[in-house]
């Protein structure tokens, strides 16, 4: 199960507020670390629509824990797995039995070092002749987040090998008009 938020014009300090008594109390101290406002709505936002994602599950306590590598899990749930993700032009959450990353990431100008530091000559090519390398690059970053995400480890994999394995499926998708993209790797 996945869930999107993109209507930005909600993240206001009245919305944080409305939101800071609907979370736990690990959650509120979490949100209120950040110091900007985007920080702090998108911690409580997301938290709201795994919430959300949870309720047919049956699932209302969202004690929640990280492993090794800062990926958090339920711990009164481990079978259930979750993933968050936000950018400043939206929210990600997905949930599913097993585990499962999602990245979401505003389309930026596309930086060669960046380019040449994450992705492998083929990539780098498609990324080169696409016709908005700007969107290829965002889309091929979201790929391997969601993808590191899902393994749990943290971005200590060779970026430019991160799509060469096997083990998941992998879902991508586009909003051009709101300027994002967002991928999802589920286990296989």
């Amino acid at each position: 199960m996945v869930s999107i938020f993109d209507d930005m014009t909600q993240v206001c300090e009245a919305e944080v507020q409305r939101m800071l008594p609907l979370v736990d109390e690990q959650r509120r101290t979490e949100a209120l670390r950040y110091k900007h406002l985007f920080g702090q709505f998108a911690c409580l936002k997301s938290w709201l629509m795994l919430k959300e994602l949870l309720k047919p599950l049956d699932i209302d306590d969202l004690k929640m824990d990280f492993n090794e590598h800062g990926k958090p899990f339920l711990v009164h749930n481990p079978e259930v797995h979750f993933n968050l993700s936000h950018c400043k032009n939206g929210i990600a959450v997905a949930v599913d039995f097993s585990p499962i990353g999602i990245d979401i990431e505003s389309f930026r100008r596309d930086n060669l070092t960046l380019v040449r530091k994450t992705m492998n000559p083929a990539e780098a090519e498609w990324i080169r002749i696409s016709s908005d390398p700007v969107e290829a690059f965002t889309q091929f970053w979201t790929k391997k987040e969601a993808v590191v995400k899902l393994r749990g480890t943290g971005i200590v994999d060779d970026l430019h090998h991160v799509l060469d394995g096997e083990g998941y499926r992998l879902e991508t998708h586009l909003n051009r008009e709101k300027r994002y993209a967002w991928s999802v790797a589920y286990s296989q």
